[in-house]
């Protein structure tokens, strides 16, 4: 036995030699796994910085700015529609004529009228065109300037009346008296149909933008 051989290890342990064996584990090992990892971070630093590079070169920056414009949000402008603008009844001058056969109805319309702020041209019968022609409530006539102007504020004295255009020169309105009538609209059934006519409609909301 070896003076290395440690007491009671003898047989197929015995040691040999004059030095003893080093019992600590192998460094290769632990060597290999650091250097992997520190491949693989650098690596990855070396990929990201790529990747910032080509993006400055190709205008990356550009294509975020243009994404980021894409998605603020720009609200469409709610606007209300605008009051429409009509002529007051002072402004308003109306011929009354009488197509039935009942006497002193077109002189007592325009009086009525009169109170109500209408201006009154002239009063008498209808033409041969409508004199006993006239079935409905009455017939409201006025120039093409007129459809959605001074005629829609004289229908709302008179609840059914058709209103027509020709080519007359002037403002001056018609308001010829037919079978149908029965009198003028109630003086508050009147104001609250001229109230509709100039009452704000809501208009469609824009849809926001992104």
């Amino acid at each position: 036995m070896s003076m290395l051989t440690p007491p009671g290890m003898g047989g197929q342990y015995r040691i040999t030699g004059d030095k003893y064996p080093r019992m600590r584990p192998p460094r290769r090992r632990a060597r290999l796994v650091a250097a992997v990892v520190a491949s693989v971070c650098a690596l990855g630093l070396i990929g990201w910085g790529t990747l910032q590079l080509i993006d400055v070169f190709t205008g990356g920056g550009k294509k975020n700015a243009a994404a980021g414009s894409k998605t603020r949000c720009h609200p469409g402008t709610d606007t209300a529609a605008q009051v429409k603008s009509l002529p007051k009844p002072a402004e308003i001058t109306v011929n009354v004529y009488n197509a039935t056969d009942r006497t002193g109805l077109a002189k007592d319309t325009a009086d009525a009228l009169k109170k109500r702020g209408f201006r009154i041209g002239d009063v008498g019968n209808a033409s041969t065109q409508f004199d006993k022609k006239v079935k409905s409530a009455g017939i409201l006539l006025g120039p093409a300037s007129a459809r959605n102007s001074s005629l829609p504020v004289l229908g709302t004295q008179l609840a059914g009346a058709e209103q027509r255009t020709d080519g007359r020169k002037g403002t001056d309105l018609d308001l010829v008296i037919g079978d149908g009538f029965k009198g003028l609209a109630q003086p508050a059934a009147a104001q609250q149909a001229l109230t509709a006519l100039t009452a704000p409609k809501p208009a469609a909301t824009a849809k926001k933008s992104c």
